[in-house]
């Protein structure tokens, strides 16, 4: 009995691992961790209003842009941060999830051909979400010398986790990271 309640909760236990995918592109041509290691956030024109949204994604930036050794410092920061994020859901588009349909069916007047709308009888696709974050940082002449993104693409859902999943993607590897795409992979317990 003891041996079943063990594997019913190791079971248990790998049915709650979530595994999130991030498609990441980063191109650099820091040779080393800029010195001093800081940066300022530059915001856009369309980023001067305040939001909660805003807030969120600047602090998970910055915790991770921390995680990498880069210090935040507004006043004198020696790199510039260009910061953007994208969130959305959406239906797929699948064709066996079509609203019409060709068939055989039976009538008034026996068996015979048909076609129709039958949408009202099947599931929905699942909403799936999208998310995604960029981080351009500049020096002080304003050239780029790190352009990197990330993207989440899936059924889950969980903004705060995933915007920070994805900034972690973003910076693997930072100053020099594994130049073009690649994917990487995060394993985390709900």
């Amino acid at each position: 009995m003891g041996a079943a309640a063990a594997l019913a909760l190791l079971l248990g236990g790998c049915s709650s691992t979530r595994i999130i995918d991030n498609d990441v592109q980063s191109y650099s041509t820091l040779a080393a961790m800029p010195e001093p290691p800081t940066y300022r956030i530059e915001r856009l024109p369309s980023q001067q209003q305040p939001s909660p949204q805003r807030g969120m994604i600047e602090r998970l930036a910055t915790e991770a842009l921390g995680q990498v050794g880069m210090q935040r410092d507004d006043a004198n920061g020696a790199l510039r941060l260009e910061l953007s994020s994208y969130a959305n859901a959406y239906l797929p588009n699948w064709p066996h999830y079509s609203n019409f349909g060709f068939g055989m069916g039976y009538g008034p007047w026996g068996w015979g051909p048909g076609f129709g709308y039958y949408g009202y009888m099947r599931d929905l696709p699942p909403t799936l979400y999208v998310y995604q974050v960029r981080l351009v940082l500049r020096d002080a002449q304003g050239q780029p010398v790190y352009e990197t993104s990330a993207r989440y693409d899936d059924i889950w859902r969980s903004d705060e986790q995933i915007f920070r999943l994805l900034f972690q993607s973003a910076l693997d590897g930072f100053p020099t990271p594994p130049q073009g795409e690649r994917r990487i992979r995060h394993q985390i317990q709900p």
